[in-house]
């Protein structure tokens, strides 16, 4: 059994930003995930797309930002729980007692759910064919954009992600842009720079059209795309991307008796608990009058939720606010000298 201060669920921006805002109060935290690695949706689905308003900082990508947040919390030598699912959560006298998919168990008085949009995976290509070739040609998100150089890529999609990265692939590979309606999702903006690219034949743009088949051994060599009108065109590909979207799900989060709201959780905006005792949400996961899903905002809220913890882990003890800039408490916490 592991005792902390509190349980952070969720290691994207917001839940780390949650170890930082408790680690100055002198809190001890744990983070659990069930993603493979921190940063959460920034990693998942963007992480070399800039962001541009993240306060001080003019342009960053996820993965910066992911990296900077890292490094800010190193001090605290917080452990993460990585490619783990929180699969139960109860009450235990003044304390929650939490439970891993790996068995894995906690106990502390504040739990922190900064799960983003729960859960989520992607949409996948539903011939049968493609479960051999997944993870080897077929892709349902770019982690390493080096993987798809010099290549014959075949983009699924008409939303944002596979406009952006038609866009940003054509660089230095050759690119069809495959979708089954003729009218784009996407950016207009975005369209109109692909729609020049088709021109130089850097891009191919195929619709309205489906994937048919797929051919080769161990590497996908081609494809067989069939259009509406039922003719079909055989495309040579190496590597196939697609980008239908993705199923989100909330998992047990939906079973341990919060206010919800469709997918989200009703909390205060005072100091952002639920209608539990102890249990906080923050991200895009929360929701209360006036929310924005901006990863700023969750900042914010952690900020403040990081004070009823510490009143919740020290209940003797009084909180006194103090500033990062003045505070030799905080300063030796962070390891300044």
């Amino acid at each position: 059994m592991i005792k902390k201060d509190v349980v952070i669920i969720g290691a994207g921006p917001v839940g780390l930003f949650a170890v930082h805002q408790l680690g100055i109060k002198g809190l001890s935290a744990v983070v659990i995930d069930n993603l493979d690695r921190v940063g959460g949706q920034c990693i998942e689905l963007y992480p070399d797309k800039p962001i541009y308003d993240i306060p001080g900082i003019p342009e960053c990508t996820g993965e910066e930002l992911t990296n900077k947040l890292l490094e800010q919390i190193k001090p605290f030598k917080t452990k993460f729980f990585l490619n783990e699912r929180v699969d139960e959560v109860r009450q235990d006298n003044d304390n929650w007692y939490v439970k891993t998919n790996n068995n894995n168990e906690f106990i502390s008085p504040n739990i922190i759910i900064a799960g983003g949009v729960g859960s989520f995976e992607p949409r996948k290509l539903t011939l049968k064919q493609t479960e051999k070739f997944e993870g080897k040609s077929i892709f349902y998100s770019v982690k390493n954009k080096d993987r798809f150089k010099n290549k014959n890529i075949s983009i699924f999609g008409g939303g944002d992600s596979a406009l952006d990265w038609a866009l940003e692939l054509s660089k230095f590979s050759k690119i069809n842009l495959v979708h089954r309606r003729n009218e784009f999702r996407g950016a207009p903006h975005t369209l109109s720079e692909i729609k020049k690219l088709e021109k130089t034949g850097k891009v191919r743009i195929k619709t309205p059209c489906q994937l048919e088949s797929i051919d080769g051994k161990s590497n996908i060599e081609s494809i067989t795309i069939k259009f509406e009108d039922g003719k079909t065109e055989k495309i040579k590909t190496d590597i196939i991307l697609s980008f239908f979207g993705l199923v989100m799900k909330l998992g047990p989060i939906t079973e341990w008796g919060l206010n919800m709201d469709k997918k989200t959780i009703q909390v205060n905006s005072k100091n952002f608990e639920t209608n539990k005792k102890g249990i906080f949400a923050v991200g895009d996961i929360c929701t209360y009058p006036g929310k924005l899903k901006l990863i700023l905002s969750g900042f914010h809220e952690v900020a403040l939720a990081s004070v009823e913890c510490f009143k919740r882990a020290r209940p003797n003890e009084k909180y006194r606010f103090e500033f990062t800039t003045s505070s030799k408490t905080i300063q030796d916490r962070l390891g300044k000298k």
